[in-house]
């Protein structure tokens, strides 16, 4: 694709390299074909080449319109395109970019601002974040339902824990373990379930990090993004320089952004060299348990598991780090019989914020997921990130959980009436 940028982006780090991007772009559409927004809205722009030629032309001096933020608003950030793509084109960056130009040269309504503001100082802080949940479980029963789906019950670790003690031998190894933001909050059975599993099989974990940035990177905020990269390499620094094998990240869209503290921080004169160490450390727990013994775990099927299971791969695991199929094997590896799920590469619809600030969207591309995924004879859906597990959970007929639950020696799995949520 030939490009002729505006001189003054030329001389930018951001313009130059959305030059590279753009013209290694050879707009043959074939991401078009994999575009959840493309499928549902038939708008090509709202595909990911359509919004390629919107970014190159406000790069190039077109006016920059309400209308191109729409357009830009509307894509997941998903990737899809990007695994499809055959000429290798980095949407993932030129989305970042093209978010932040126009973001700084069209005001958005009041409400969105006020809303998208809301989000970045509340959701990445967990002071914060976590008295509203309290106060929204509370209020439940007076709640919108579309609000109250996005609530986890009050207690849900009570319905699974067995109570029982498990033995587990002195720890070999020693991981970073991101303390992310919601995670805590909206799904506490996970992180606990991860230190279990890993202490079964030898592995110290170290509690440490908060926000990884994605929020407010997503939220065209990338100065804010950048503050919460350096907070946690900061925190995780210690650990490194003592020897720590990994950074483990439970959430896959948390993984997929740490993965990316290398580029997104490499012009970063105190911090560039710490971020491509963060980078190379950075694993997600499918990943890190490939390599593991899972014999040493407990059969899951001694605690009521249903064999036949559903797994739902979000998009920062399949797309955004590459993992496709890494944790369906560990799956099938310790007894799990995978249901076939049509269009297993598309995503759920919750995409970070974009449940809140997409909800028409956002429910659509939910409810076709359900569809795929409830099969007959499945008892469970399993996935691999947060906001993936509460946004299917708010609407799906079966439990949903993150997938280390399974391995986790004191879950206990209910039929569907007691079922966690």
């Amino acid at each position: 694709m030939q490009t002729r940028l505006l001189d003054s982006l030329r001389a930018s780090a951001d313009g130059q390299e959305a030059d590279q991007i753009l013209r290694s772009c050879v707009h043959c559409g074939f991401c078009t074909a994999t575009c959840p927004t493309y499928q549902i809205l038939g708008d090509e722009l709202d595909g990911p080449r359509g919004r390629i030629y919107q970014i190159k032309n406000v790069l190039e001096g077109e006016p920059v319109t309400r209308q191109t933020q729409r357009h830009l608003d509307r894509c997941l950030t998903c990737l899809n395109c990007m695994t499809t793509c055959p000429s290798g084109v980095d949407y993932h960056r030129l989305v970042d970019i093209g978010r932040q130009y126009v973001e700084t040269r069209v005001r958005r309504p009041l409400s969105e601002r006020l809303l998208r503001w809301g989000l970045r100082q509340v959701v990445p802080y967990p002071r914060r974040f976590v008295p509203l949940v309290r106060i929204g479980q509370a209020l439940r029963p007076l709640l919108p339902t579309s609000l109250r789906a996005k609530l986890p019950p009050a207690a849900p670790a009570a319905l699974t824990s067995s109570g029982a003690e498990v033995a587990t031998p002195a720890p070999t190894r020693r991981v970073i373990l991101l303390a992310n933001c919601v995670e805590p909050t909206l799904t506490p059975g996970v992180p606990a379930a991860t230190r279990r599993v890993l202490a079964r099989l030898g592995i110290e974990t170290l509690v440490a990090g908060g926000c990884c940035g994605a929020v407010s990177q997503h939220l065209a905020a990338p100065e804010q993004a950048r503050g919460f990269m350096r907070r946690n390499i900061d925190a995780w620094w210690p650990a490194i320089a003592a020897g720590a094998d990994a950074i483990l990240i439970t959430a896959s869209g948390c993984g997929a952004m740490v993965k990316d503290y290398g580029t997104l921080l490499r012009d970063d004169p105190v911090y560039a060299e710490k971020a491509a160490r963060v980078t190379a450390l950075a694993r997600d727990l499918g990943e890190l348990l490939a390599a593991a013994d899972l014999a040493r775990l407990p059969n899951p099927f001694a605690r009521g598991l249903p064999r036949r299971i559903a797994f739902h791969p979000p998009c920062s695991l399949q797309h955004g780090q590459g993992l496709a199929g890494r944790v369906e094997a560990l799956l099938r590896g310790v007894g799990f019989d995978l249901v076939p799920v049509a269009d297993s590469h598309s995503c759920c619809g919750s995409a970070g914020t974009y449940s809140i600030l997409q909800p028409t969207l956002s429910r659509q591309l939910r409810d076709q997921r359900l569809a795929a995924l409830e099969q007959p004879g499945a008892g469970l859906i399993a996935t691999a990130n947060v906001g993936c597990q509460s946004h299917l959970q708010g609407a799906a007929r079966l439990p949903v959980w993150h997938w280390i639950e399974l391995f986790d020696p004191q879950r206990v799995f209910c039929s569907p009436s007691g079922s966690p949520q």
